[in-house]
């Protein structure tokens, strides 16, 4: 147990400190008081770019999955396609109609976890929680991995520095992030809407170009043949059936992000519930409907993808050809803007830059959610405490390391990402429905108005719904991308889940051995013995003396290790030159140690009543400059350190500033008016009360 006297002194630091503080005004920008947490609330316009913009630019690689996975059965598989998007697509309708309950029944901001820990139990929640903590991570790689990806299209250069850019671009979207919620909304908005005006736009002008005007537009890659692994020849029964359903599980990866506008709802502006399901449906009609119509155009164009992996290849009259990696994207705005290429360069500029803002989603729904299993005790007391500019700094700065862990162990690769994708956010999709059908059932016990019990049941009805499709999807999910990498999310959510349950239990544990006893309110020490540490008699040992002697203990000494005969016996001769009445102990040092006998020594004070205390009093120097701390008070640090361990011993810091302190005080002093008339302030600096400051 350590006690402080007077004001912390972390402020005495002066340089490093001052500029350290000024380098964090640069990059996060002023403090905001708590009282102003309303001004950083959302409106709709700002908040679908900050929660949406990952399921919205999920349609820029998820038909890439969709197209690459179907690669490997050769041409014959493109043919199914559209079904796959459509399937995907109706998958996400449904989704989105089941979160526009959740976010009116569960305002909180807890949104998956708190419906499964509510309705099903804390197992429950911890699963889903450790799923949607993953899957955000995999969110933020994936994210921008893609984005570099689609900028090798408009800048070649990029090819072999993917893994390099992806980890700058995520540093920057964390320091946006660190800025605020609201801030980074705003920087985030006009990308977005671009993004969205540059697909349907694409998509409008390609349509009316083959429609309307008969043109035949052809993408870049229309004229190969895709050939396939043996094994899917013929594509026909189980064969076809697998990778069918495994081309669905990745397309799949256009419905994350969904569920983080259920954990934002504390983000909105009033009414929270309706603006965020509002927001949910913008979301859904949008990305169906890019979704829908870039798989119409690829198919349109004769659009076709290999696996990089080269399990598939291209063939031109019969001969294999290597032919440049280029997305989905690229190739359909290659076509459509064939003769206008300041329309390329925008929808490629737009699809690059969302799938970099795309990883804001999980910036801001990563922070939120660890705040709440913070505040439940899963994870550390840090996570739900505010930044200066009110938001969840340490879940911003944790989700960026992690996601650039997860780029440069995989080197950026999307389809190797891909894999582990999808996994995390269909467990907690399938949870969280199964949830909110036992919430509506249970509410449904007790509720007698027959308007009110009418919504519950068609609220029920579409949960019930949306748990028998989720639940499907997930069970396509494991099945078909298992072997191909989806093991690692489900052993990440499962260590995940076994580190948080130990978090708890140790908070708890934590709690129960801290928690007063009847009657200890009262309790007071029946002895206190006063022990100051001292090596040589000068002002900062006096001051410790005259602080221990104040305190009025019932038996007070100095002591000291004889380290050096000659140093031990100058302190006794300028003791007794000084008639200090405090005795003074000199514990023998037969090795010259100093560390080991005074703790010996202090051991040896302890009683065999657990209501005496020894308190020991350290002076130190507080110094001005970094480079003094290492020539001071290394000893002092020592035995504090190991005094902290031993029971029944409170050790209290006696502080003395040197000189080249004076300087940060006087700064200190001049920025704080209450230092002014602060009597602490200058018994600390040296002087006395009723003194003048120099």
């Amino acid at each position: 147990m350590a006690a402080e006297i007077g004001p912390p002194v972390a402020w005495v630091e002066s340089s490093p400190v001052e500029i350290g503080d000024s380098v964090k005004r640069l990059l996060v920008g002023r403090k905001l008081a708590s009282g102003q947490l309303r001004e950083t609330l959302l409106p709709k316009r700002i908040a679908l770019p900050v929660f949406a913009s990952d399921a919205l630019s999920s349609v820029a690689y998820a038909p890439d999955e969709i197209f690459l996975t179907l690669s490997l059965a050769g041409m014959a598989a493109f043919a199914y396609s559209w079904q796959i998007g459509l399937l995907v697509a109706l998958v996400m309708a449904t989704v989105v109609l089941s979160y526009r309950q959740t976010v009116h029944a569960y305002p909180s901001g807890g949104g998956d976890y708190e419906v499964a820990t509510a309705n099903i139990g804390s197992s429950a929640g911890l699963v889903v929680a450790s799923a949607l903590l993953v899957d955000y991570v995999l969110t933020v790689a994936v994210s921008v991995s893609s984005g570099v990806h689609n900028a090798r299209a408009m800048i070649p250069a990029v090819a072999g520095h993917e893994a390099t850019i992806a980890v700058v671009v995520i540093l920057v979207l964390m320091g946006m992030n660190l800025r605020g919620v609201r801030e980074s909304g705003t920087a985030f908005a006009i990308p977005t809407y671009g993004f969205m005006l540059g697909v349907l736009g694409m998509t409008a002008w390609g349509l009316f170009r083959i429609g309307v005007l008969g043109e035949h537009l052809q993408a870049s890659t229309a004229q190969y043949t895709v050939v396939g692994e043996p094994q899917y020849e013929p594509f026909a029964g189980l064969a076809m059936v697998a990778l069918l359903a495994r081309a669905f599980s990745s397309g799949s990866a256009a419905l994350t992000g969904v569920e983080a506008i259920s954990n934002g709802v504390p983000a909105f502006r009033e009414p929270k519930s309706r603006n965020a399901a509002t927001t949910l449906a913008l979301l859904g009609t949008i990305a169906i409907a890019m979704l829908a119509g870039i798989i119409a155009l690829a198919n349109l164009t004769g659009l076709k993808m290999i696996s990089p992996d080269g399990a598939s290849h291209f063939e031109l009259n019969g001969r294999p050809v290597a032919v440049p990696e280029v997305t989905t994207m690229g190739q359909l705005a290659a076509a459509v803007f064939d003769t206008f290429p300041a329309g390329f360069f925008f929808v490629i500029t737009m699809t690059m830059v969302i799938l970099f803002l795309a990883a804001n989603t999980a910036f801001n729904g990563f922070p939120v959610l660890g705040s709440v299993l913070a505040r439940d005790g899963f994870l550390p007391k840090a996570l739900y405490s505010r930044g200066d500019r009110l938001a969840y700094s340490n879940g911003i700065i944790l989700l960026a390391l992690a996601a650039i862990g997860l780029v440069l162990v995989f080197d950026a690769s999307v389809t190797a990402l891909i894999q582990l994708y999808v996994v995390g956010v269909f467990v907690s999709f399938t949870v969280s429905q199964f949830g909110m059908l036992r919430h509506w059932t249970r509410h449904l016990r007790t509720e007698r108005d027959p308007a009110a019990r009418a919504r519950m049941r068609r609220s029920r009805a579409i949960n019930l719904v949306g748990l028998c499709m989720t639940g499907t999807v997930l069970v396509v999910v494991l099945v078909s991308k298992f072997i191909h990498g989806a093991y690692l999310a489900i052993l990440a959510m499962g260590l995940l889940f076994v580190l948080m349950r130990g978090i708890r239990a140790h908070y708890t544990r934590v709690a129960a051995e801290l928690a007063l006893d009847p009657g200890e309110i009262r309790t007071l020490p029946s002895r206190v013995h006063a022990v100051v540490l001292i090596t040589e008699l000068n002002k900062p040992a006096m001051r410790a003396i005259n602080f221990a002697r104040a305190a009025r203990p019932d038996h007070i000494e100095a002591v000291t290790v004889a380290a050096d005969e000659d140093a031990v016996a100058s302190l006794r001769a300028e003791w007794e030159r000084q008639r200090i009445d405090v005795p003074l102990r000199i514990v023998a040092s037969p090795y010259r140690e100093v560390v080991g006998p005074f703790l010996k020594y202090v051991r040896g004070l302890r009683s065999g009543n657990p209501r005496d205390i020894v308190c020991v009093y350290v002076p130190e120097y507080i110094v001005g400059h970094w480079w003094e701390r290492l020539l001071h008070n290394q000893t002092a640090l020592l035995i504090k350190a190991r005094l902290d361990f031993m029971a029944g011993v409170m050790v209290t810091s006696v502080p003395y500033q040197l000189a080249s302190s004076h300087r940060a005080i006087e700064r200190a002093r001049s920025n704080d008016a209450a230092w002014r008339r602060s009597g602490a302030g200058r018994v600390r600096s040296g002087l006395h009360i009723d003194d003048e400051a120099p």
